[in-house]
């Protein structure tokens, strides 16, 4: 009963149970102001959030509120298409024919690998024997890692083209083996 009187008797003065009293509040307000920012930080990482998703979807949150962006995404499925893997695979070699030609290289052979290591996991490979000039070299492997469908590169051997009557200088000719996923018949 002692410690009761006690109590009783500091919370009776004013001073004692205002300051309590603001004490409480200001440790109210703390708190609250804690969960709205903590409110507020989940808020940004949703919308951070979705915005990489829609990226990732191909919508890009940037330009779709009409700002411009100089990231041009790549358009097209990103598996090789095709009703059989014989189609894939000749699809395959189109997209990287299609590549070297367009950087002014030449493809001197080609070969679709039907049954490797991969194709049990729906890889479709192909190899390429080509010649192409030293820049075009990394415009080509961005170009074909880059784009649509996905390409993966797998082996790249690179040597010098021997420059016969003054032509050919700078001229390289790589091996190339490049591998796409294969989406299946549907």
């Amino acid at each position: 009963m002692n410690q009761a009187a006690t109590l009783r008797k500091l919370l009776s003065r004013p001073l004692v149970a205002v300051t309590s009293y603001l004490g409480v509040m200001i440790l109210f307000l703390c708190v609250i102001g804690s969960s709205l920012s903590d409110v507020l930080g989940q808020q940004a990482d949703v919308a951070a959030s979705t915005d990489v998703l829609a990226q990732f979807q191909g919508r890009g949150s940037v330009a779709a509120r009409g700002q411009a962006t100089d990231i041009a995404a790549p358009s097209g499925s990103p598996l090789l298409e095709g009703a059989t893997v014989t189609i894939a695979g000749a699809a395959l070699l189109q997209r990287v024919s299609a590549a070297v030609t367009k950087l002014g290289g030449n493809v001197l052979s080609s070969q679709v690998e039907l049954q490797g290591t991969q194709s049990n996991i729906g890889f479709v490979t192909i190899i390429a024997s080509c010649e192409i000039d030293q820049p075009g070299l990394q415009r080509l492997l961005y170009d074909l890692e880059a784009g649509m469908p996905f390409l993966f590169v797998d082996q790249l051997v690179v040597q010098s083209a021997a420059s016969s009557a003054g032509s050919g200088e700078g001229r390289l000719r790589i091996l190339l083996a490049i591998s796409g996923q294969w989406q299946g018949a549907r």
